[in-house]
């Protein structure tokens, strides 16, 4: 887990390659432009956007900003950093569940709650959920969200991360998958309306979705640790960008995807250089 006053991947997962093999076979793939190339995405009201380009040098920079290795061509950071210049660059937004340490900065109707009142919480990450679960609750919540989308537009990024797309399957049955793609369409209409594209975090079995949620590309945790690769690579069309967090998930990504997708190998920390944990990795 990046440090607390940073804003985080999503980190370890329940296994859903069964769902993910499911998938598969629902998900058709959509054609790309080529790399650099601009593209029409996420229905009429976006303008052209900038995807990244396919099978190209990737870094995961959210847990801290450094200069970018030889090669890379891609790096995603926290939206309190700056992009790296001369990269496509993509900008990390916890957009689903709210920070530790921002949740009293959150009015508390818009925190999801139980039957007995209770806040909602992601135990993994000590992060409470956020209320999607009605319209006008989504609407309330996307204006938060959208100020720091905002925010990374203004500081030059090309895209945006929204984390969290898979809460839902974490608020005890109170939120919906519904529910989640009415509110990641809020916020892809907005980023693309700032001329950046978005990226699918996570949540191979909402890829079918990606048009109605107005989504561009994906990034992926371990999808060659748990078998999802094929979903995102179909939904798509290749412009994905995977973090594995072992040696074994490096390994199996890289033997049938690693000609196709942009794969690195990060500590689970994901530490900056330097650190006694850092670890970076692309073979």
């Amino acid at each position: 887990m990046p440090p607390t006053d940073l804003h985080r991947a999503t980190g370890p997962r329940t296994a859903l390659g069964a769902l993910a093999a499911a998938l598969v076979v629902a998900v058709s793939a959509l054609a790309g432009c080529a790399p650099g190339e601009r593209e029409q995405g996420g229905g009429p009201e976006a303008a052209a956007l900038r995807l990244p380009p396919r099978h190209a040098g990737f870094d995961y920079q959210i847990g801290g900003a450094y200069r970018p290795p030889a090669g890379v061509r891609i790096v995603s950071r926290d939206r309190s950093d700056s992009p790296a210049p001369g990269l496509y660059n993509i900008c990390y937004v916890n957009a689903f569940q709210a920070q530790p340490a921002e949740r009293s900065a959150w009015p508390a109707e818009l925190l999801l709650r139980d039957a007995r009142g209770r806040v909602v919480v992601d135990e993994d990450w000590n992060e409470p959920l956020l209320d999607i679960g009605t319209p006008a609750k989504r609407e309330r919540v996307a204006r938060r969200v959208n100020r720091w989308i905002d925010g990374c537009a203004r500081k030059g990024y090309d895209a945006v991360e929204p984390d969290n797309y898979d809460s839902y399957t974490r608020s005890h049955r109170l939120l919906t998958a519904a529910d989640a793609t009415a509110f990641m369409s809020l916020l892809s209409r907005h980023a693309h309306a700032r001329h950046l594209a978005v990226g699918q975090k996570n949540t191979a079995e909402l890829a079918g979705r990606r048009n109605r949620a107005g989504l561009d590309f994906a990034v992926t945790e371990e999808c060659g640790q748990y078998d999802e690769c094929e979903v995102y690579a179909k939904a798509f069309d290749d412009r994905v960008l995977d973090v594995e967090y072992t040696d074994g998930g490096l390994r199996a990504a890289r033997a049938r995807w690693g000609g196709r997708l942009s794969i690195v190998r990060r500590d689970r920390d994901v530490s900056v250089p330097g650190s006694a944990g850092y670890v970076r990795r692309v073979r």
